[in-house]
């Protein structure tokens, strides 16, 4: 963990809100210059506090209508089971985020899919048929009230 004084923590507010702000404007909020903003940003990129930046894109006029959460509960946690079926998750580009979790599900999955079909297919004809695949439960989401919101820095 890094210690961050409260102008670090102004500037990653900043850039989770919007990552393609300027330097100048950022030091224009910041009271910092320019060079200022861009040596405290080099130095969080460089420990990792920030890890990268990405571009939101909207799901549904890329055609992605059907968002859901799938939790899978484990028949076995034999290493060399679990690894094929993570290699699952880690290859299916409907599947977005994967969590592992304590309680009833051992992992629980943000997908997208074009329609309720895909959706179908990815739980009957990928998930469940794996053989360390125990259950399968999934919740479609109907609305999505908020946004991915920025980190309670």
């Amino acid at each position: 963990m890094i210690k961050l004084d409260p102008t670090d923590i102004a500037l990653l507010t900043a850039l989770q809100h919007d990552s393609q702000t300027t330097a100048e404007k950022l030091g224009e909020r910041l009271n910092l210059s320019a060079s200022q903003v861009g040596r405290r940003r080099q130095r969080l990129e460089a420990s990792g506090v920030i890890d990268g930046y990405r571009a939101r894109l909207n799901a549904e006029r890329l055609g992605l209508a059907v968002q859901a959460f799938v939790s899978v509960q484990m028949a076995t946690h034999a290493p060399d089971k679990v690894a094929s079926f993570t290699r699952i998750l880690e290859t299916n580009r409907r599947v977005v985020s994967v969590w592992t979790l304590t309680g009833e599900a051992d992992y629980l999955l943000r997908v997208y899919c074009e329609d309720l079909t895909a959706l179908n297919d990815l739980i009957h004809n990928q998930l469940l048929p794996h053989p360390t695949v125990a259950r399968v439960q999934s919740q479609i989401v109907m609305n999505q009230l908020k946004a991915d919101a920025p980190l309670p820095v």
